[in-house]
Formats: C-alpha cells, structure tokens, sequence
C-alpha cells in the first residue's frame, strides 16, 4: 500500500505530464506529424483542416482575451482600517538560475501586493509558501529567495513565516494549514496568488479547512477597448500564454476530481 508520502510524489510527476500533453503547440505537431505520414486522401484533409482551425484558434489573442477575463475573479477591495492577522502568498512567482541566484519571473505582482498589504496594516504577518516546482529538487526554496527580498523590502524578519516543503498548490494548502494551527493564528487570512490561478488555490485552501479572502493579483488580462488588430492578427505569443491557462482549467478540475479541492 502506497504511503500518504508516495502517493502526493506520484500525484506531482503525473502533473508534471499531463502538462506536456495539454500544449497546444504539441497537438499541433503531432498532427502535422500525422498530415506528413498519412496516405490516405480523406484523413488528410481532414488533419490539414483541423490543424488550420487548431492555429487559428490558439493564436487569436481576442479569443484568448475572452476567456482568461471570464476565469479570472474581480479585484478585491479591503475595507480600510481592516487587519488580519496574515496574508499568505504563494510560490510561482520566482526562480533560481544556474548559479542558484534568484531572480522575479512574470508574476512579481504577488510580491508587489503582498508587500503592499503589510506596509498599509492590512496584514500583520506573512506566510510564504513555495519549495521547488522541479522534479529533481536541485534548487533552494522559492520561499528563501522572497523572505530576502521581503526584508530587503523593509518588512521584519519576525513578521515572515516560511512554509519551503509545498512543490504544488495541494501542499501549499497542506502545509500552511500545518504552520497556521501550530501558530494558532487566527483567521480569516489574505490569500494572494494571481488571478488566473485564484480559482483553484481558494479551492485548495477551503478544502483545507483554511478560511481566506481572496486577493487576486498578476492579471494577465484586463478589461480594455476592443482592437480590431486583434481580430485578425495570430500571435505566437498567444499559443504559448494557451498552455498557462489550459493549465490552471484542467489542474482545477483534476483537483475536484481527486478530492484535492
């Protein structure tokens, strides 16, 4: 019988997986694949039509601009004068280079709120919580390199709470709930993630019995006028921002189904 232990590693590299087989680029060229090997006249047409469509789709930023502003919450708006005894932030916004020097990725802004809340007395502490994504765990925790930056950034070092063991959003649930019951910290807490990953990571954290408000940051989508150029103009860009988000859709369900969320 597999421990508790094995199961959340197996559960981590099949995720690991299922992310290299939900690109939309892969599709792409496995189909491309298919076209270049196919001799038969109907299953050509038929793969030449689909890998049209599939391009079309995947490399339309209106199309895509649709659908991440219908799965990304509002902006949440605190109450002034309200404090809570922490804001949890979680890893994914950071990384190591070869060296093992850190360094800010795309999503900074969770950094940027963060710090932000505890500078204007909405939150009294901060929990940080991310280890390492990779599946060799060769590299230091994401949750050191942010403590750094966050002293660096004025905030006291006994204000911060390193949670450095999570390598997904189920551990980071897991074992913040952990730090929080053995801390007896009271909630309910700030749950600050990007907005486009807020979906799941509240999921995860209910599921956890940890009571949060969210705090949406990092949009990768806002409202904006319309630009025809964005009708009619592929962007490659767009097919690579896909997988992000068929990520966080298909993680969220994948969670639902597995009682992680």
């Amino acid at each position: 019988m597999l421990s508790c232990g094995n199961n959340s590693l197996m559960f981590f590299i099949l995720s690991k997986v299922l992310l290299f087989l939900i690109v939309p680029f892969f599709w792409i060229v496995i189909l491309l694949i298919w076209l270049w090997f196919s001799k038969n006249q109907r299953t050509r047409k038929r793969l030449r039509i689909t890998v049209i469509l599939l391009a079309v789709v995947f490399t339309n930023p209106f199309i895509y601009n649709s659908f991440v502003k219908a799965w990304q919450p509002s902006p949440t708006v605190l109450p002034v004068n309200t404090h809570y005894s922490a804001g949890i932030v979680l890893g994914g916004l950071a990384g190591y280079d070869k060296n093992k020097k850190g360094y800010f990725g795309d999503d900074a802004d969770r950094f940027i709120a963060t710090a932000n809340l505890y500078h204007q007395g909405f939150i009294n502490k901060i929990i940080v919580s991310g280890g390492t994504g990779k599946l060799n765990q060769d590299e230091p925790a994401e949750a050191f390199f942010l403590t750094e930056q966050f002293i660096a950034n004025g905030i006291k070092e006994s204000d911060i709470i390193i949670e450095s063991r999570s390598r997904n959003t189920h551990e980071n649930g897991v074992f913040t709930k952990q730090i929080i019951d053995s801390l007896h910290l009271q909630p309910p807490f700030i749950l600050i993630t990007s907005a486009m990953h807020m979906k799941r990571s509240v999921s995860v954290f209910t599921k956890n019995g940890v009571g949060c408000i969210p705090f949406p940051c990092a949009y990768k989508v806002v409202p904006q006028t319309i630009d025809i150029g964005n009708l009619l103009v592929p962007s490659t860009k767009v097919l690579n921002d896909w997988t992000y988000f068929l990520k966080e859709i298909v993680g969220y369900y994948v969670y639902k189904l597995t009682g992680k969320a």
